[in-house]
């Protein structure tokens, strides 16, 4: 296998309850390297841009503005299979759906506020990591 990066965001939920280090935690006994990290607020513009793909769906209001309601931390994780390991240690989007020991299980307060997000693809992960860091910041 590869050694792959991974784009992170520790939602205002947990960053709001001091869990920034519990999942840190949880990311680096999974075998992953936060090889970058920042904690940043979210404009709204922002918001909408990083979460364009949901437009259309009913939620994309309200998950807008649950990410701008507070700090969040974004993160690129770097390992082996990194994007299947991190959603693995992410667990189910519903928490109530997500394996025991994973972050949304754990932390998550609902399905809105569950925590952290993780990029689905390689693709994916490369364009957001460019919406948050520039090659300097990042330091394997």
């Amino acid at each position: 296998m590869a050694i792959e990066h991974t784009f992170s965001i520790l939602k205002p939920d947990a960053t709001r309850r001091n869990l920034t280090g519990a999942i840190n935690a949880l990311i680096e006994k999974a075998g992953l390297r936060i090889i970058a990290q920042k904690r940043v607020r979210f404009t709204r513009e922002q918001a909408e841009t990083f979460y364009a793909v949901h437009k259309a769906r009913p939620f994309f209001g309200e998950l807008v503005d649950t990410m701008i309601s507070g700090p969040v931390v974004v993160q690129v994780l770097e390992g082996e299979d990194a994007i299947k390991k991190y959603r693995d240690v992410l667990g189910a989007t519903d928490p109530a759906k997500a394996d025991p020991g994973t972050i949304r299980k754990e932390f998550a307060v609902s399905l809105g506020e569950n925590s952290a997000h993780g990029s689905d693809a390689p693709e994916t992960a490369a364009v957001e990591i460019a919406q948050w860091f520039s090659g300097n910041e990042i330091v394997g």
